[in-house]
């Protein structure tokens, strides 16, 4: 376990310097049915805060809320924010929220990184990532999920705070990658990004949107909220009709990576980790893996729209 261990971080630290990465992806994709790292949390910027809207004002790009104390810093009251795009288009008076308060230089208080508090979809979303885990458990040494084999069952966020259900994804094909939004490395999360844009625009072309799903889940999600997902999406130009980003409890991702057998781990300021883009079928079944940033997805494409 050790060697393997090792092994990794040396891949990691040569793909960041040369381009042998596609080398160093499908040497640990030969373990992957042993060990898929668990990453630990990226430091999140900001106070914790918590407390219920009040007012969701799109114009002044504000919302007010009524916040609970926060220990030696600020007493409870109603106050006005600063918001992301993203989350004033999620939100809505009346909800509870946890959020990271951020005061600017400016003197600006900020919130970031908001999730609602929301008993009925909380309870959902922990039910599926105890199913996940426990299937996870069960699995054992066979955890990894090969080509052939179904997808998992899960539910998370997507990028307008909305529960998502993998059977929302059922009689249609499903592409699905791993990636996280403060990544820096061009030929990472970015350019895993432009492929699975490249492979919606291509299905497009062929007429075929209806039949397709793109997903691509966080491996930073206290991070990548719900807003700040749909800011990412945005901040794109993508098209988020049929390419869902997606977040939830860190549980059920670490979970989801084991099974589908991606590596990640924290080093520095970075989530290290691999790239695996899967293919699934409208039954559930993957049926295609590719692993890497550099992949046909013209092959993608093709097994989409046949």
């Amino acid at each position: 376990m050790t060697s393997k261990i090792a092994g990794f971080s040396c891949c990691v630290r040569r793909w960041l310097g040369v381009s042998l990465v596609t080398t160093a992806l499908l040497l640990t994709a030969c373990n992957r049915a042993e060990k898929a790292a668990q990453p630990e949390r990226l430091p999140v910027p900001g106070r914790p805060l918590t407390g219920q809207i009040v007012k969701v004002d799109l114009e002044r790009g504000t919302l007010l809320v009524d916040h609970d104390p926060i220990p030696d810093y600020m007493p409870q009251m109603v106050m006005e924010f600063q918001a992301g795009a993203g989350d004033l288009a999620n939100l809505e008076a009346g909800q509870r929220i946890r959020a990271r308060l951020i005061e600017e230089a400016n003197g600006v208080f900020r919130l970031a990184h908001i999730w609602v508090q929301d008993g009925l979809s909380e309870s959902q979303i922990a039910a599926a990532a105890a199913e996940l885990h426990e299937d996870t458990v069960i699995r054992g040494s066979k955890v990894y999920r090969a080509v052939g084999e179904n997808l998992p069952d899960f539910s998370l966020y997507d990028q307008s705070g909305q529960v998502v259900d993998m059977n929302r994804f059922r009689g249609k094909k499903v592409v699905i990658n791993f990636i996280y939004t403060r990544c820096p490395i061009a030929t990472m999360c970015p350019a895993a990004v432009t492929n699975m844009m490249t492979v919606q625009e291509g299905v497009a072309a062929a007429g075929k949107s209806d039949q397709l799903e793109l997903i691509s889940v966080t491996f930073d999600p206290e991070y990548d909220t719900p807003g700040v997902l749909r800011d990412y999406a945005a901040a794109r130009g993508i098209d988020t009709s049929n390419y869902s980003f997606l977040t939830g409890p860190e549980s059920a991702i670490k979970d989801l990576l084991r099974q589908l057998g991606v590596l990640a781990e924290v080093e520095g300021p970075l989530i290290q980790h691999t790239l695996a883009t899967l293919l699934v079928n409208e039954e559930g079944r993957i049926i295609d893996r590719a692993d890497g940033s550099r992949w046909d997805t013209q092959q993608f494409v093709r097994k989409i729209v046949r």
